[in-house]
């Protein structure tokens, strides 16, 4: 079953049983997908609808800090609420530790000395853990390992 069909099965499950924050943002996740479809003119991959996953949970991350910022603790765990069910659409997480591993070998192999190589251990790297780590987690690994 392709990433697309599970999400509106899920999406059909989650308005039987009512579970209003699921339905939103599962709609949210649909409309998204939608939009890029009609830009590309084609049937998106399960890598692009990750993608799509992954920046929504970044933006979400982002506004629940920005809501935690401002005092809406309501809001903030509302995004972080929206994350979590995004999350299940996407394959297991890395750990700080893994990504770490994985940078580490990537910096060898690709033999790079310091910060002036910071965007081709990135662009490596994110092509091998694409939906497994967030970029702006990896980039942040990357140049601590490329400082020192």
């Amino acid at each position: 079953m392709s990433l697309n069909e599970k999400i509106t099965q899920d999406f059909k499950k989650a308005m039987k049983a009512r579970d209003e924050i699921r339905v939103s943002t599962l709609r949210m996740l649909r409309s998204a997908m939608k939009n890029l479809q009609v830009e590309k003119g084609r049937e998106l991959s399960d890598d692009e609808i990750q993608s799509v996953i992954s920046s929504h949970i970044r933006k979400g991350k982002e506004a629940a800090g920005e809501f935690r910022a401002g005092g809406r603790e309501d809001l903030a765990q509302k995004e972080e609420n929206e994350i979590a069910i995004c999350y299940d659409y996407l394959p297991q997480q890395l750990s700080p530790e893994e990504i770490e591993a994985t940078l580490r070998g990537i910096i060898t192999e690709l033999g790079a000395r310091g910060p002036k190589d910071t965007g081709t251990v990135m662009k490596t790297a994110m092509g091998k853990m694409a939906g497994q780590a967030q970029g702006k987690e990896v980039s942040k690994i990357a140049g601590r390992l490329l400082a020192s």
